[in-house]
């Protein structure tokens, strides 16, 4: 398939992601005859896996970093939230709910939601029976100011007390390999941070010690040879049919999520998913896949089959997922409960689409807001939503004396300037790369915002 067949067959249906730090807008609910027809979400039929030490973990994790905001601005004006703008009943509402069909592990951060994820996280959770429930969260000191060993353990310390929990279930070192080798060290080596995470974990207030891994593999490797000493209880990597072989990473071996499965499978050490749908865009596809995909499985969603690729490999013991809204939160439940793995002919289609998209050329933005704010208070990742929306929606013209040029033009621009307001957009990138010291997936931001400002001059100037 051609570059430019593959943009002119791209459906409509683009996918809507959720932005960290900012709140999340919904997506298309599924119809209301199609949701019928799957029947009702059984309440008994989640599928577990056994962790490290044998805590049975539901396949299907709550990733709590894109908790419902409240519209407007508003905030929480009494109660244990006050003053923060997350929904918490809407939170509550869908911890019940995962809760009664089976869902216990959350995974939180003291950096999500604008610093509120584990206050609301804790609260929604508190509410339950401790037993009936495993929290993760992440030592989350990517600024400098928590660099120091004192104030990494204040971060620690505020963990518990935010989560409303006396031991931590799940801890790891956060989005381990973005700032390269250096700055892993200066995180949790240099200031002890490791040795006395392990020194927590042999006094029983963390159960399980990890780190999320984000395409360093000097990091990696590092991290794998030292296995025998700290031994690694769990390890959690980005792992979607996309990135399982047509990573975009350029060391030897690639860093691929095949490559990392097998090499934590071979230590015998459990993997969670992050980034199944990768930041969304692997809830819709192109007509062509679409086609294939709903030809096997007429009534289940697209976003559906990624959650299936991501269970499958029997060493993933939990797929984390950002549940915004209630349809996100039932979706993904069919997809657990019950579980089908996926045969070798579903594989082999679901690698070959993976590997048509990954030649598509969108930026490869999963919308985790790592990156903001912006000092400039450009929306990086609604920019990039909009651009990899129009290429997936084949809203893209070059050719000015094609016959849908000016329709294509107009759309863009207007539906540009209906997602990102005038003051937000690429044009006023002046290429800081502050954005670039916390990007996981280690895009040249300032050279994509000149790609996209360069695009849109174009489109400008022929008026």
């Amino acid at each position: 398939m051609d570059r430019r067949h593959f943009i002119h067959t791209a459906s409509a249906a683009a996918a809507v992601t959720a932005v960290a730090l900012q709140g999340c807008k919904t997506e298309k609910k599924p119809e209301a005859a199609e949701e019928a027809s799957l029947g009702e979400i059984p309440t008994d039929r989640m599928e577990y896996r056994t962790g490290e030490h044998g805590e049975q973990v539901s396949l299907l994790g709550y990733g709590c970093m894109r908790w419902p905001t409240l519209p407007n601005g508003e905030v929480q004006t009494e109660g244990p939230a006050k003053g923060s703008d997350i929904d918490q009943e809407a939170v509550n509402r869908l911890v019940d709910y995962a809760m009664e069909h089976g869902i216990n592990y959350y995974d939180a951060s003291p950096m999500y939601c604008k610093g509120l994820c584990e206050q609301a996280t804790g609260i929604a959770l508190s509410r339950h029976p401790r037993e009936k429930y495993m929290v993760a969260t992440k030592l989350s000191n990517f600024d400098p100011y928590y660099w120091p060993r004192e104030k990494s353990i204040e971060m620690y310390h505020n963990s518990f007390k935010n989560l409303q929990v006396d031991t931590i279930d799940f801890y790891l070192l956060h989005s381990v390999g973005g700032s390269g080798m250096e700055g892993f060290s200066k995180r949790y080596i240099d200031n002890g941070m490791i040795d006395f995470l392990m020194e927590e974990r042999a006094a029983g207030r963390i159960k399980n010690l990890g780190f999320s891994f984000h395409g360093d593999m000097a990091v990696w490797d590092w991290c794998m040879e030292q296995h025998e000493r700290i031994h690694w209880d769990f390890v959690q990597i980005q792992h979607n049919y996309v990135d399982w072989t047509a990573s975009r990473r350029t060391e030897a071996h690639n860093g691929d999520s095949q490559y990392l499965y097998n090499d934590l499978a071979s230590r015998n050490i459990p993997a969670v998913v992050m980034e199944p749908l990768l930041g969304s865009r692997l809830a819709s596809l192109n007509q062509h896949a679409t086609a294939e995909l709903k030809a096997l499985e007429p009534q289940r969603s697209i976003a559906s089959w990624a959650f299936r690729f991501a269970g499958t490999q029997p060493k993933i013991l939990t797929v984390l997922s950002g549940m915004t809204y209630m349809e996100h939160l039932q979706d993904n439940l069919r997809s657990y409960a019950p579980f089908k793995p996926l045969t070798d002919e579903e594989m082999s289609l679901l690698e070959k689409i993976g590997h048509e998209f990954a030649m598509f050329p969108t930026v490869p933005c999963t919308a985790c807001a790592y990156c903001m704010p912006c000092p400039y208070d450009i929306d990086i990742p609604e920019v990039f939503r909009h651009f990899n929306n129009c290429l997936n929606e084949g809203l893209m013209q070059d050719d000015e004396t094609a016959s849908d040029y000016k329709k294509l033009r107009k759309k863009y621009l207007s539906s540009y300037l209906g997602k990102v307001s005038r003051d937000r957009q690429a044009d006023h990138c002046i290429g800081c790369g502050k954005c670039m010291e916390h990007c996981p997936q280690n895009i040249n931001i300032p050279k994509q915002m000149q790609r996209i400002d360069q695009y849109e001059q174009k489109l400008r100037e022929s008026l």
